[in-house]
Parts: C-alpha cells; sequence; structure tokens
C-alpha cells in the first residue's frame, strides 16, 4: 500500500489536498524575530587570516555561559564563509583569507549566507556575511593592439567603437571611464549598454586625408572608480583609407532572439541583414562578431556571408541568463555598420534540486517531546516554477518537518518516540521541484531510538510456589524466577534480591539465596516439614538504569512432607521401668476389649496412616487387634487351660515409602476376678530398715487402706456374678461400630488420643 507524501510547499503558493507543512508563522517554534530579520555583518575581502566578525552572545542577547549551555553551532553551506566559534566567550572568527572574485564572480553584493543554530532549547538565526570588495585588480584589455580602419571620407562627428577593457572588481572600484593619449583628429567617449557594461566610442573631430597621414597610433586607457585609482592600456593603430561613399546599413538596429538553454549546437537563432548601396566590391559585405567576449565567442558564431547566428556553445540559463551580441557588417572598403542581437536564454528545469544536511543526530532518546532530527536546507538552480521547490516525508511516520527559514527545514519528531514499540525509523526526505517534468531528489536517514530507562522490570506472574522435599541436601537448586525487561541495554540488565515475606515468618536470608544475575532460588539448608511447612519471600528485581526501577513478586515456598518418622507409641509405655500388664477376666466374652495400642505419626498425609499388626502372642488365636484403631480383643471365650500370663508384641506400621514401623510389647494376666491380686512378687526381697514408730505407722495405714481396697472389690465382683446370673449380659462394654476409614490405616493425626469413645456400664 502507498502512503501519500506528506507535504510542504516552499513558495507558500501551490496547495495540495495531501498533509502538508506550510511557511506559518504559527508552526514555528524556533526564534520568530530571527528568522524575519537576517543579521548581516561584513568583513572586507583579503584580510589577514584570522579576523573578528562579531560578539554572537552580545547580538542574541545572551550570556557567555548561557550561549555554551545551550549547544550553539554555525552552520553554513560548504563552509563558506570559513566561521569559528569560541563557544565560552561568544565572539565568531573568520579563519582564512576570502578572495571576493573568487567567491562571486561579478555578482555584486557577495553575500555568504550561515545559521547559527542553539540546540536547547531549539533557536535557530539566520546571518549574512557580506565580503566588501577592495581595488585589488587593474582593468585589462583583452587585445593589447586594436587595429580600426576608418575612410578619409569620413564626416566629422562620426563614431566607432572600440573593444572594452575587463576588471575583476565591482562598484566603484569597476571601470569608470576611458581617455587616450592626446591628439588633434579624435577623442574617446565612454558609453553603458543595456546591460551595465561600460564601453568606449572614438569620435572624428577632424577631417582626415589619406595623402598627409595614412595612420595613427594613439593609447588607449581604462580607469577604474577606486581609491587610489588603477588603470589599464591599449594601443589603437588606426588607418585610414581610401574614399568610399557609403557604409553597409542593418535592415533593424536590434534584433532580439529568445532560446531554451537545452537547444542543440548549430541550431539557427537569428539572421541578420545589413545592405550597402554602392555597387561592386564596395558592396560586398561580410558579417562578423563585434567586441565578443570569450563567452560569447565560445556560445555563438556568424556566418560571415549569410549572417546567420547559430549555436556552437552549450547555455546554462544557471550561469547566464541573456547575451548581447554585437554584429558588425563591413564592406570591401572601409565603412561598416553595427547592430546588437539581445538573446534571452529560457529556463529548462534540467537541475535536480539538492539536499544539503548542516546537522544529523541519528541516535534521538526516547519520551522527549519534540525533539529535533535533522536542519537542512534545499535548492534548485531552475528559476521560476522550475526553481520552486517541495519537501515531503511519508506521512504515517511520527515525524514533521518545520520550515525555519526560505528553504531551510527542521526534521522534528511529532510526539515523544517508545523505544519498546519501535526502535529504528528509515526516514527519507523527498525533495520535488514543480517544473515540467517535475525533478525530485530522495535523502534517506536512518534515526535510531536511544534507550531511557522508563520501564520496570516485569515478572511472568505476581506469585509463584516452589515445592522443595524435606531434608534437601543444603544448596539445593529448587527453582528460578525470572523477569523481563523490555528495555535495552543497561536498562535490561536485572539483578535479584530477596526480601521478607508479607507475614511474620522465619528469616528469608537464613533458608534461602537467589542468585543475584540468574535468579536461581537455592536452599541454604536441610528443611523439615514437621517444624516449617511452607514459608514465603518476595522477590526483588531491579534493573541497572538511573535512576533504577524494580519489581516484587512473592514467592510461597512449601515442603513436601518425607517419611523420616517412625509411629510412636503412645500406650501402652514401652520405655516404664516396669512393663504395662492388662488384666483379663477368665469369664470374658469373645470381642472383649482388652486394651487399645495408641500411637502418632509425627509425619502427614499418607506417611502418617497407620495400621496395627499382631505379629506374636503367647497363646495364637486367643487375641486379635484391629487393622485400623489398634484395639486388642478377645477371639475365643478362655478356658482353664489357658496360660494364666501372656505376651502379645504387636507391630505398628504407617504407609510411607518405604513404610517405617514400631513395636509394642503387651503384658496380659488372666485372674479369676479382680479381687485376685496379680501384682508381680519383687525379684528381691527388699531390705530390712530397723523399726521406728513412724514405720509402724505408716504399716497400720497402709493395711486399713488395703482392707478398704479389698471390701470394695469384693463388693464388685460380687454384684457383677449377681448381674450374669439374671441377664445374658457380659462384663465387657458394647463397643459402638467401628468408624469408617479407608483400606486398614487409621490417621491418627498426631493427636495422641483415642479415635473413638468408649463406655462401660458398672453396677
Amino acid at each position: 500500500m502507498l502512503h501519500q507524501p506528506r507535504t510542504m510547499e516552499a513558495s507558500g503558493k501551490l496547495h495540495y489536498r495531501q498533509r502538508q507543512v506550510f511557511f506559518s508563522l504559527f508552526l514555528l517554534t524556533l526564534s520568530v524575530a530571527s528568522e524575519v530579520e537576517s543579521r548581516r555583518y561584513s568583513v572586507v575581502e583579503e584580510k589577514e587570516d584570522i579576523s573578528f566578525v562579531t560578539n554572537l552572545a552580545k547580538d542574541l542577547g545572551l550570556e557567555q555561559r548561557e550561549l555554551s549551555k545551550r549547544g550553539v553551532k554555525v552552520i553554513s553551506k560548504g563552509n563558506k564563509p570559513p566561521l569559528q566559534l569560541n563557544e565560552e566567550t561568544g565572539d565568531l572568527w573568520l579563519n582564512e583569507r576570502l578572495d571576493r572574485e573568487e567567491l562571486c564572480g561579478h555578482t555584486d553584493p557577495c553575500v555568504l549566507r550561515f545559521q547559527v543554530l542553539l540546540e536547547s532549547p531549539l533557536d535557530l538565526y539566520q546571518a549574512e556575511l557580506q565580503v566588501l570588495d577592495i581595488n585589488d585588480h587593474s582593468p585589462t584589455f583583452q587585445d593589447k593592439e586594436i587595429v580600426l580602419k576608418i575612410s578619409e571620407s569620413s564626416p566629422i562627428g562620426t563614431t566607432f567603437p572600440l573593444k572594452n577593457a575587463h576588471d575583476m572588481d565591482v562598484g566603484e572600484n569597476n571601470i569608470d571611464n576611458y581617455i587616450i593619449s592626446p591628439n588633434s583628429y579624435f577623442h574617446v567617449i565612454t558609453r553603458k549598454r543595456s546591460d551595465g557594461k561600460i564601453y568606449p566610442e572614438l569620435v572624428l573631430d577632424k577631417a582626415l586625408d589619406r595623402e598627409e597621414e595614412a595612420e595613427f597610433r594613439v593609447t588607449l586607457t581604462a580607469q577604474d572608480g577606486g581609491s587610489p585609482p588603477r588603470s589599464g592600456t591599449a594601443q589603437v593603430h588606426i588607418e585610414v583609407l581610401d574614399m568610399n561613399d557609403n557604409a553597409p546599413k542593418f535592415e533593424q538596429p536590434v534584433y532580439r532572439a529568445q532560446v531554451s538553454e537545452d537547444t542543440p549546437n548549430g541550431f539557427l537563432i537569428v539572421t541578420v541583414a545589413a545592405t550597402d548601396v554602392d555597387l561592386g566590391v564596395n558592396g560586398e559585405i561580410s558579417y562578423s562578431l563585434f567586441q565578443a567576449s570569450d563567452d560569447i565567442s565560445k556560445t555563438f558564431e556568424i556566418h560571415p556571408l549569410l549572417g546567420e547566428i547559430r549555436l556552437k556553445g552549450q547555455l546554462d540559463f544557471e550561469k547566464i541568463q541573456s547575451y548581447e551580441v554585437n554584429v558588425e557588417a563591413r564592406d570591401s572598403g572601409s565603412f561598416s555598420g553595427k547592430c546588437a542581437v539581445l538573446i534571452q536564454i529560457l529556463d529548462v528545469n534540467d537541475h535536480v534540486p539538492e539536499l544539503t544536511m548542516s546537522t544529523f543526530t541519528s541516535s534521538i532518546p526516547e519520551n522527549y517531546p519534540e525533539t529535533m532530527v535533522a536542519l537542512f536546507s534545499v535548492s534548485d538552480l531552475d528559476s521560476g516554477e522550475n526553481g520552486k521547490i517541495s519537501c515531503s516525508i511519508p506521512e504515517e511516520l511520527p515525524f514533521f518537518l518545520k520550515s525555519s527559514a526560505e528553504n531551510i527545514y527542521t526534521l522534528v519528531t511529532e510526539r515523544p518516540l517508545d523505544r519498546e514499540s519501535r526502535s529504528e525509523y528509515n526516514i527519507t526526505i523527498t525533495v520535488t521541484d514543480l517544473g515540467t517534468p517535475r525533478l525530485q531528489t530522495q535523502h534517506s536517514l536512518r534515526v535510531q531510538v536511544s534507550d531511557v530507562n522508563d520501564n520496570a522490570p516485569e515478572f511472568s506472574q505476581s506469585s509463584y510456589t516452589l515445592r522443595v522435599r524435606e531434608n534437601n541436601s543444603p544448596a539445593l537448586h529448587i527453582g528460578t524466577i525470572r523477569a523481563t525487561d523490555r528495555d535495552a541495554g543497561s536498562n535490561a540488565q536485572l539483578s535479584y534480591s530477596l526480601l521478607p515475606g508479607p507475614q511474620p515468618g522465619p528469616d528469608a536470608a537464613a533458608l534461602l539465596s537467589i542468585h543475584a544475575d540468574s535468579g536461581q532460588l537455592f536452599a541454604l539448608r536441610a528443611l523439615d516439614y514437621e517444624a516449617l511447612q511452607a514459608f514465603e519471600v518476595r522477590v526483588r528485581a531491579t534493573d541497572q538504569g538511573s535512576p533504577a526501577l524494580s519489581s516484587q513478586a512473592l514467592v510461597r515456598v512449601q515442603v513436601l512432607d518425607a517419611n523420616d518418622n517412625s509411629p510412636f507409641v503412645l500406650y501402652p509405655l514401652q520405655n516404664a521401668s516396669a512393663p504395662v500388664t492388662e488384666l483379663l477376666p477368665r469369664a470374658a466374652e469373645p470381642g472383649y476389649l482388652l486394651s487399645k495400642v495408641v500411637a502418632v505419626d509425627r509425619d502427614s498425609g499418607q506417611n502418617a496412616w497407620l495400621s496395627f499388626q499382631l505379629l506374636k502372642a503367647t497363646e495364637p488365636g486367643l487375641f486379635g487387634v484391629g487393622p485400623h484403631n489398634g484395639e486388642v480383643r478377645t477371639t475365643r471365650p478362655l478356658s482353664e487351660r489357658d496360660a494364666p500370663r501372656h505376651r502379645l508384641l504387636l507391630l505398628v506400621r504407617d504407609n510411607g515409602e518405604p513404610p517405617r514401623s514400631a513395636s509394642v510389647t503387651l503384658h496380659v494376666l488372666l485372674v479369676d476376678g479382680f479381687s485376685q491380686p496379680y501384682l508381680p512378687l519383687p525379684h528381691a526381697p527388699p531390705q530390712r530398715a530397723p523399726p521406728d514408730r513412724l514405720t509402724a505407722y505408716l504399716v497400720v495405714a497402709l493395711a486399713a487402706v488395703s482392707s478398704l481396697f479389698l471390701l470394695s472389690l469384693l463388693l464388685f465382683v460380687a454384684l457383677r456374678l449377681c448381674r450374669r446370673r439374671g441377664g445374658p449380659g457380659s462384663l465387657g462394654g458394647v463397643s459402638p461400630p467401628e468408624p469408617h476409614f479407608p483400606g486398614h490405616l487409621v490417621d491418627v493425626s498426631g493427636a495422641g488420643t483415642l479415635s473413638q469413645s468408649y463406655q462401660y456400664e458398672v453396677e
């Protein structure tokens, strides 16, 4: 898809429908006063190598220090004039000798334009340096001797044009008048042509007589108006010819012609014609160019017999716009006639516009409003419509052209640029003239958008969850937290650090470390799930910009449980000084609850699911253990043949991988009734203590308490026996239904208590 270019018309007359940038004052942010009127300075040519021009700081109304702070530049096309600025003092110097004639030729005044650019804030001042002429050139004649043939019959007052001299100086220093050496027959008058140049004419003051004097020699002197004046001379050789009655006469004194500058050589421009009423040899006419300069002689030629003026050299409107060609028609005698041919050169659009870049910034920072990218000037050597210029750039780019003076443009950003959206722009400046056909030139600029630290680091998510199994090895890599930064260079280089979590908890620096460059997290020591199940830290990512920007993310570390704890038996106690003995009445029915093994596991989840198993018993088949609840019950009625003492070995196993277990030993004593003493006798008799009164009191008290206890026990047994005879009930309580639990496991949840409640009824 082609984009319509944005057009700015240099002349301000031709309007386009496209988006245009006009020469309007309200568009200009540069100094208005400096653009409306150019400051003009002058310097005399041929001065010493270094000469003072002006103090810019004073001219611009600025302090000396302010000039250097604002970033001042002097810009000129082709470094002409060669100026040098002292930014500290504001003095502007010309650092080489100037030759006005070399710079400007015959153009007067000789003006060299330059600009003064202040970068911050942006101001542009137009200035001109006029090179003043000094009288350093003398008039010179192309021919040192001029031959003039005059008929003796020429009447007094007849004028004879002479070849003029040339002077490289201009103005008052150019040729001012002509004089000849004193004589009795001639004097010189000075005339001015239509192009402003002056030439001499010789005027006859006295009748000539060839028989008396056949030739004359006089000195023609050209003087300029300089101070002191300079002059140049040429010798005029005058030959007096025999009588000839009539001089050739042109049909018209002035001929006019127009020719395009692209006309090919040999083209017939105009034909001049002269007549001579004389007969014979005196009536034969020949044509020639009279007083033709080098430019005319190289550009035109005339047929000596036909009077046809043809083109023999290349025309260039940009150098010479018109010619005045003097043609002489001379008969075979001494008479001649003269006419002027005014040839106007028509401009052709044969020059493409030129773009001269004065200053260009290839890298501009982002986020800066209306930043100047380039300052350039455009020109076209053609004239009229062919020399009018429009300048444009593609419309979709965030730039626009601003006219700061005639044919001087600044390329400025239209809005703050965002490097993260686009880091580079290729800008094509198109300069087009308004001639037919239109010619254009293009200049491409590559602009880099430099980064500014305007983007904070970004994490892919606001919080992360990392899992690590307990009992890990120190310095274990548990995960990586990464952030990205849309900036570039050092602004995108990130470093990571740890901060405490939002909630009170353990010191994060003692548990974790983070690699500052990669964001890898490491556990500093082994973690224990039973001591710490989870903790939170914050990770901060900071870039290397100035000022530095940062962002944070929450990291939750979950410690996964490992089966590193064996079940612990709470009851019966295994490390007591005496083993736990459970009493079992011989009258117990099957299913009688003898005891309950209570165990816990510090692990969690399936690692804490416990199962119970009877490994070994004195009387196999007499006892059984619930696999889920650890209840030890009788599986059959007791008989007289059953041993009075039993030893049960039970195993408590968790569901971890690999499983861990603990064993418990349960002693069982069969009794006929609860009044039967069951305590085992000590293996060694106690040492006899010396009798005393306190001991006697203690023995009596113990006997009384024991008697009361035995009496209560006998009463309790009697009541139970009576109840058995009266109904089908048994001494054992009715156990409630077992709770539902998956598989063969029981979850004790670390509570250390029975997982079921039991009721016993005592009568």
